[in-house]
């Protein structure tokens, strides 16, 4: 099968294949705070860390269907030029299922989600207590990607890391252990998976 984007009804697909295809992925869940003060917590899956030397993690931002036409999270960040991720564990997943729920610009999304929060050390936008890991980040750049045929375009986030938590009951032998975080990945349509089961492969030598 092959067809260009956009015409995958063409093929007999109900729905656009691309995200089915692009996993797991990570998901960001991306805690901010307007200028006002108002903190937003939202996830976005499309999410990877494209550096570690400064260690540099991207999130990208769809289009806002709302009257606004941005996301709250994209506002705060490049209002504040601050920002958090939150790594989604398996026992968070109800909270950050809740947390995508569109609400009001001036409506607090912990609060909304039932979660609490826990004050960073580097930037100002709080921390999701619970979640194993933590990046506070500070804005590195953004980038407006080529726009959709509404003319609307998704926009990059590239982020500076300046502090990491880590939940020390998720560590063995100083190492980070996956099957204790259990973090959850975005797969293609309503579908999601959990990472409980790893193993390794050693990568080979020249020659």
């Amino acid at each position: 099968m092959f067809f260009e984007p956009g015409h995958h009804l063409e093929q007999g697909l109900p729905h656009n294949p691309f995200k089915g295809c692009v996993l797991p992925r990570p998901i960001a869940w991306i805690s901010s705070q307007s200028a006002a003060g108002v903190c937003n917590l939202a996830p976005f899956s499309y999410f990877n860390a494209f550096s570690d030397e400064p260690p540099i993690i991207g999130v990208g931002f769809s289009p806002d269907g709302r009257e606004e036409g941005i996301k709250d999270s994209l506002r705060n960040i490049l209002e504040t030029g601050e920002f958090v991720f939150n790594l989604v564990s398996w026992e968070q997943r109800t909270a950050m299922n809740e947390s995508s729920k569109p609400v009001p610009f001036d409506q607090d999304e912990f609060e909304a989600a039932g979660l609490e929060k826990l004050p960073s050390k580097l930037v100002t936008p709080p921390r999701v207590k619970g979640a194993p890991v933590h990046f506070e980040c500070r804005l590195f750049k953004s980038l407006d990607l080529p726009a959709n045929a509404a003319g609307q375009h998704s926009t990059m986030v590239l982020g500076e890391v300046v502090g990491i938590h880590i939940d020390e009951s998720c560590l063995t032998d100083g190492l980070v252990d996956a099957t204790k975080m259990r973090p959850l990945a975005r797969l293609g349509y309503q579908d999601y998976a959990v990472i409980n089961e790893v193993f390794q492969l050693v990568r080979p030598k020249a020659g």
